[in-house]
């Protein structure tokens, strides 16, 4: 069976803990695809150490070696070496970054070459990754590129809700001017697409928000419903999507939380992010819709002021892994 990439992320940050804080807890053992971590061994004994875990690294076929606390192993492919008596918590340096960019780099190959069944992203450090002569603003853009796609779709996720984003980080002052009929009808076809494809979900209901409150009350608030919202959910319809709105976005999560919906199209970041962290804060999980490969993440950063006190919390984790599982099996990978 193809197994679950997942890039340990930054090597100074909660990514390397938050895994073998998922070992120790078994969860891999209740997913259906085997995981391999595409990362550092040495760092993650030293995160083994935080639990009071000694690790053990042995070799392996296939230039993968395998990593024991215990009764606890997991396969590692082993990407960089780094010096872990030069690394310290939240001070990632040029190194750090080329071994970020190396395991995302390396994982996207392996999905694309179809010997792995899709990616799961630990956080990743920008600057780190830009130091060392990345320069992509995040995982997103160099998935985007490898994988030779323009546009993508990020959706956050729970068990309660999923949001997906028309623009993402804009400041809120641009929106209006960044909005048009065909990103709106293009998220809507992405997002439907991912969901039938990649989710095994077939009878879709997508609710698509309004800018303005209240819709704009008929112009009162604002005139881009009337002029692009409305006319790109129409077209969506037209090619036979099952949306509906502009919705005034003070009523419609409270339906989307009941189940009337499979996802909410949103015009801009916060109008999206805020209901799904009031209700997912912990277990969130960040989904890049729009790739021909799987990719789910944790929905956090790098959280250095908790780095090296295990004491993060791994619940995104848990979750991004669960639903890459999910996803693969609706695809048979």
């Amino acid at each position: 069976m193809k197994p679950l990439l997942l890039t340990m992320g930054d090597p100074t940050g909660i990514g390397p803990e938050l895994i073998v804080k998922a070992l120790l807890n078994r969860t891999f053992d209740s997913l259906s695809s085997p995981v391999e971590v595409v990362g550092d061994p040495g760092v993650l004994c030293r995160a083994g150490q935080i639990f009071n875990c000694e690790g053990n690294i042995e070799a392996d076929r296939h230039h993968l070696c395998r990593l024991s606390f215990g009764e606890h192993q997991l396969t590692v492919h082993p990407l960089s070496r780094l010096a872990i008596e030069n690394l310290n918590y939240g001070q990632p340096d040029i190194a750090c970054g080329k071994a970020m960019a190396d395991y995302v780099d390396d994982a996207i190959t392996r999905c694309l070459d179809k010997t792995a069944a899709g990616i799961v992203t630990a956080p990743i450090n920008k600057a780190a990754i830009n130091a060392a002569g990345y320069h992509f603003p995040g995982h997103t853009e160099l998935l985007a590129e490898r994988c030779g796609v323009k546009k993508v779709v990020m959706m956050l996720a729970g068990e309660r809700l999923k949001v997906c984003l028309v623009t993402t980080h804009l400041a809120y002052r641009d929106v209006p001017a960044a909005l048009s009929q065909a990103d709106i009808v293009e998220t809507i076809t992405i997002t439907a697409t991912a969901l039938r494809d990649q989710f095994g979900l077939e009878r879709l209901r997508l609710a698509v928000l309004a800018l303005n409150p209240h819709a704009s009350e008929n112009g009162l608030f604002g005139d881009e419903e009337e002029r692009i919202i409305a006319p790109a959910i129409a077209a969506a319809q037209r090619a036979g999507f099952a949306v509906s709105g502009p919705h005034s976005a003070d009523t419609l999560f409270y339906f989307a939380t009941q189940g009337a919906y499979d996802a909410v199209i949103c015009m801009y970041h916060d109008q999206g992010l805020i209901p799904l962290k009031l209700l997912h804060f912990d277990d969130a999980v960040n989904v890049t819709l729009g790739l021909p490969i799987i990719r789910t993440s944790v929905d956090h950063g790098t959280a250095y002021d908790l780095a090296g006190s295990g004491k993060a919390n791994n619940a995104s984790l848990v979750a991004a892994l669960k639903m890459a599982d999910q996803m693969a099996g609706s695809q048979n990978i």
